[in-house]
């Protein structure tokens, strides 16, 4: 996964710094560089991992993108949490009827 360590360190400072009310603006964002592509501001080279499970493979991706989503939006705030908005996007599935998993991974874009 591409966040690694860094990203679980940064999870850590934005718990003890009072996350929530640090995140509503840009959170952590402003420690990566920002670019513009087609309208939106991103992340130059910072991707975030999201992964879930379903019944079925589109639940699964829902899900995916729902643990994308919340991790990005709790970390930078939630004008960077929108996946629709995100660039570079990956998603990888595997299993099957009743029991599938899948991963995504993107770099977040501000709306």
């Amino acid at each position: 996964m591409r966040k690694g360590l860094w990203c679980a360190g940064a999870l850590t400072l934005t718990l003890m710094s009072g996350g929530a009310a640090m995140a509503q603006d840009t959170g952590l964002a402003g420690m990566h560089t920002w670019v513009r592509v087609g309208g939106r501001t991103c992340l130059l080279d910072h991707y975030h991992d999201g992964s879930g499970s379903g019944p079925t493979r589109a639940s699964a991706m829902r899900a995916a993108i729902g643990a994308w989503s919340d991790f990005t939006a709790f970390e930078y705030g939630n004008r960077w949490g929108s996946y629709r908005a995100a660039i570079g996007k990956r998603m990888g599935c595997s299993g099957g009827p009743g029991n599938y998993s899948c991963s995504t991974s993107a770099r977040p874009c501000r709306i």
